[in-house]
C-alpha cells in the first residue's frame, strides 16, 4: 500500500483532493482532523491543543503501519504531521520530540504538496491567507529535509486531480 501525505498552505484544495483521489482508487483517505478539533474548541487553541491533534494523526498513521490490506495500493491523508510542525514552530516557537520522532519514522511513501493557486476561501479555522506562498515553501523545505519524493499540484478543479493522478502514475512504475 502506498501512502499518500497530501499538504499544502490553507485554502488549497487537500481535503477535496484526498476525497477525489480516494473515490478515484475506490480506496480510504483520512480527513483532517485539525480542522474538526479546532472547530469544536470554544475558545483559541493551544499548545496543549496541537499536541492532541499530533498525537490523534500519530494514532491514525500507526493504524495502516499495521494495516497491512492493499485496498486498491494507496491511501490518502488530508494533511500530516509536517503541518502539524510548522505550526508548533510558527506559533510557539518549538516543536514536542515525540512529533519529531515520528516523522523521521518516515511513514509517507510520497507527498502531494497543494500549491496556493486557488482562491483563497476564508472561514473561522483558517489564519494566513496572504502568507501561503510563504508556508508552500515552508513545507516543501521539511519533505526535502526527510528526503521524501513529492509533487506539487497545481490547476483548478479537474486540471487538480489530472495532476495528481499523473503524479501518482510515476510512483507506481
Amino acid at each position: 500500500m502506498i501512502k499518500v501525505a497530501i499538504l499544502g498552505p490553507e485554502s488549497t484544495g487537500k481535503s477535496s483532493l484526498a476525497k477525489s483521489l480516494a473515490e478515484h482508487f475506490n480506496t480510504d483517505w483520512i480527513p483532517e482532523y485539525a480542522r474538526e478539533y479546532v472547530e469544536n474548541l470554544s475558545g483559541t487553541y493551544t499548545y496543549n491543543d496541537v499536541c492532541a491533534i499530533a498525537k490523534k494523526q500519530i494514532e491514525q498513521e500507526k493504524k495502516y503501519m499495521t494495516n497491512s490490506s492493499e485496498k486498491n495500493g494507496y491511501v490518502f491523508f488530508d494533511t500530516e504531521l509536517i503541518i502539524t510542525k510548522v505550526w508548533f514552530e510558527y506559533k510557539f516557537g518549538r516543536v514536542p520530540d515525540f512529533l519529531n520522532e515520528q516523522l523521521a519514522i518516515g511513514f509517507f511513501d510520497y507527498y502531494l504538496l497543494c500549491a496556493p493557486d486557488l482562491p483563497w476561501i476564508p472561514d473561522p479555522v483558517r489564519e494566513h491567507g496572504n502568507d501561503r506562498e510563504f508556508f508552500l515553501n515552508w513545507y516543501k523545505k521539511e519533505i526535502e529535509q526527510l528526503k521524501k519524493p513529492y509533487s506539487i499540484i497545481t490547476g483548478i478543479g479537474q486540471q487538480r486531480i489530472q495532476n495528481a493522478l499523473k503524479a501518482l502514475c510515476f510512483i507506481k512504475s
